[in-house]
């Protein structure tokens, strides 16, 4: 099974700028636009976009310190800043003309390093480490279905994703071998079970031209939407409201209840590739 680690940097997408079947609504309206006006202060002065990656990562560890320590305003605050700072680096990093396998796999890893950090904090805030340990293993586990399940939308239209930048120093390639190590299980689980479900579904069908309409019904738009709006960004704007609001644990249950909507969203896709072969 292919595994798509080739073009692993767009892992991260809520920055990207690029146009998506679903959207990201907090994205659009909020981090979108304010990440494009920082964009346009930082590129006279010549900021790497590492750099910005960085700074986001930073924002997202005082967060999750602040967490700890029961500052919920001061971390949601910063979470947002986090937020605004990862939507606006890969912008940068493409206006600037200085897109990067560095940046691009740093962005990625350190986003996983920050929401284990938050998780922690969770954790220590709430004293419940096994209900934050649970919403830390069902975000993650969201992130790549909405990841993989977008590019298997685009592959089954027969889009091809944009080439991989390739890792050339030694610390791109160090950091190309942790992601490989960290998210290619992750894609390889997501897409065995999405093409195992798939498969069922239309191998009893012999002409080809059915079950091609019967695989774009199944990789259908709304899926793609409903998962880009369980996205980090809308996450983390989630949990800045359940840190205003001084209830972190509501956030635990979310994130943790959330999960349920996967299966949902399988069944409905499933329901409707069906329904096209019988139809």
């Amino acid at each position: 099974m292919k595994v798509s680690t080739a073009n692993a940097p767009g892992r991260t997408r809520e920055g990207s700028g690029k146009r998506r079947p679903g959207r990201e609504l907090v994205v659009e309206a909020v981090f979108g636009p304010s990440a494009t006006a920082l964009v346009r202060v930082l590129l006279p002065l010549r900021v790497p976009p590492p750099a910005v990656v960085l700074a986001n990562a930073a924002a997202g560890l005082l967060a999750a310190f602040a967490i700890a320590r029961g500052e919920l305003v001061l971390a949601a605050l910063l979470l947002q800043l986090k937020t605004l700072l990862d939507n606006a680096d890969g912008r940068l990093a493409r206006a600037s003309g200085r897109v990067s396998a560095l940046g691009r796999y740093l962005d990625t890893e350190a986003d996983l390093v920050v929401n284990a950090a938050l998780f922690a904090g969770l954790a220590s805030a709430t004293g419940r480490p096994w209900l934050a340990l649970a919403g830390f293993f069902a975000l993650t586990f969201v992130l790549s279905v909405d990841f993989n399940v977008e590019r298997l939308y685009h592959e089954a239209r027969g889009e091809v994703p944009d080439p991989p930048v390739p890792a050339e120093s030694h610390a791109e390639r160090v950091l190309e071998r942790i992601y490989r190590a960290v998210f290619a299980p992750q894609d390889s689980l997501v897409r065995a079970i999405v093409f195992g479900r798939l498969e069922r579904i239309v191998s009893s069908e012999e002409d080809s031209e059915r079950r091609r309409e019967a695989t774009l019904a199944y990789h259908d738009p709304l899926s793609v939407a409903v998962l880009a709006n369980l996205g980090l960004s809308t996450q983390l704007a989630v949990l800045g409201v359940c840190l205003v609001l001084g209830e972190p644990s509501v956030y635990l249950a979310l994130v943790v209840t959330g999960v349920a909507l996967l299966p949902l969203l399988q069944l409905r896709r499933e329901r409707i590739a069906r329904r096209v072969l019988a139809g």
